[in-house]
């Protein structure tokens, strides 16, 4: 089904800004009209390739398909395998050009597997769409083909050097995560920008400069076993549920109030006989009213802005776990995570770019996100490699990560012209 009609209105309401467009900006944005058509049909077929994290051959089927694309633009691609971290893999092309370094980062996975009840891209209206990773973020590798789609026919892909990750497990990455980044973070290597074509909180007037970072911690609390009567002695002390008590008490207290952080203990168990399976999220507890707690368990996430606030978080809990309730003893561990991506000066820079492009098109300015309105992310990865970082300018829409995801197709014309008038752009700096 066809779409100019809705993307018309938005190109007519918008010609008066393309006064402010060169002419060769102009045709490109000419040519982001003409392929919006093809464009849908192309995020129809990779919906309808079930590519969840597990379901290795459709991670690579969509990475076939995309490659495909990108190939037929000049690019060198390559499938980057999974096996050294237990996961599909990722699609990694290059285009060489003259400019600047761009690296442009997507992801082929889904969070609906195989075997979930949601499958198919379906029509339910003028200008939306439902299906598996419309939005999260199938539509949103479109909206970068398509862009660079446009940049070729206006013959200026060559004054970028261009780079494009798509991982295979975004939406569960593989262990160890040095492995399940090191083509992406190669990728990053002496790049000025970065530009993530994540869904961001899902509204087109707000774009991502920061993201927090998220990694998960286990805190494991030993007591003494003993008849309730005798808790509080010398001999038996207060036992492993009251020191899991005292800490997350203690965590709450001395950190809930910073700004952008969150710690959250999401499973805990306690008594006697006690499982936490970290992987499953699930365990068992036995014990009983009159028999002082021997072992308890805690599960959690901590999310913070930037790395120092992660270190100063990560001190200030285990300082916490050290001072221990009489005749308990406990420890803290974190697993790998995502790395949190701060809102630097390069990245505001970059922000600033994108949303003056809009307003030429006559889409209005862009703002940056509120860091917890948006979650982590694979952009993370490279903040510490690139000095201009952007993320969350794909497909718009709703749902996303539930079987009601829908995407706002109207967004598919306006931000494939900006992401492509932005990247026109960059040379000039």
């Amino acid at each position: 089904m066809r779409i100019c009609s809705a993307l018309a209105l938005v190109s007519i309401l918008s010609c008066p800004a393309l006064a402010e467009l060169s002419p060769v900006e102009q045709r490109l944005v000419a040519e982001v009209e003409a392929g919006n058509d093809s464009a849908l049909e192309l995020i129809e077929r990779s919906v309808n390739v079930n590519s969840g994290t597990m379901n290795f051959e459709g991670v690579r089927e969509v990475g076939r398909l995309f490659a495909a694309e990108l190939e037929a633009l000049g690019f060198t691609t390559e499938w980057f395998d999974g096996a050294a971290f237990e996961r599909a893999g990722h699609l990694v092309a290059e285009r060489a050009g003259a400019g600047p370094t761009v690296l442009l980062i997507g992801h082929l996975d889904t969070v609906f597997e195989a075997d979930s009840p949601f499958q198919r891209y379906s029509r339910i209206g003028p200008s939306e769409a439902a299906g598996p990773g419309i939005t999260d973020m199938k539509g949103g590798d479109v909206v970068m083909i398509y862009a660079l789609r446009a940049l070729a026919a206006v013959g200026a892909l060559d004054r970028i050097d261009l780079r494009v990750v798509m991982t295979g497990d975004e939406e569960d990455s593989g262990r160890p995560l040095s492995a399940a980044r090191r083509a992406l973070r190669t990728a990053a290597t002496g790049a000025a920008y970065a530009i993530g074509f994540e869904d961001g909180d899902s509204d087109p007037t707000t774009a991502v400069i920061s993201r927090r970072g998220s990694t998960d911690w286990s805190l494991r609390a030993t007591g003494v076993p003993a008849h309730s009567s005798q808790i509080f002695t010398d001999q038996v002390g207060a036992g492993a549920i009251y020191e899991v008590s005292r800490i997350l008490t203690a965590f709450y207290n001395q950190l809930s109030r910073i700004p952008d952080l969150t710690f959250n203990p999401g499973v805990i168990t306690g008594g006697t006989d006690v499982t936490l399976d970290s992987t499953l999220a699930r365990g068992t507890a036995f014990g009983k009213s009159n028999v002082v707690a021997e072992l308890a368990m805690v599960d959690g996430d901590l999310r913070a802005l930037s790395p120092e606030q992660y270190e100063h978080a990560k001190a200030t809990m285990q300082e916490i776990v050290r001072e221990h309730l009489p005749r308990t003893a406990a420890t803290l561990t974190f697993s790998d995570g995502y790395p949190p991506l701060a809102p630097t000066d390069g990245n505001r820079a970059l922000l600033e770019r994108y949303s003056e492009a809009s307003e030429d098109l006559g889409f209005g300015p862009v703002a940056a996100v509120d860091p917890r309105k948006a979650g982590a992310a694979d952009v993370s990865f490279v903040a510490d490699l690139v000095p201009q970082v952007l993320d969350g300018i794909g497909l718009m829409g709703r749902g996303g990560h539930t079987v009601d995801e829908v995407a706002d197709l109207a967004t598919l014309d306006s931000q494939t012209k900006r992401a492509a008038l932005l990247l026109y752009r960059l040379p000039r700096e």
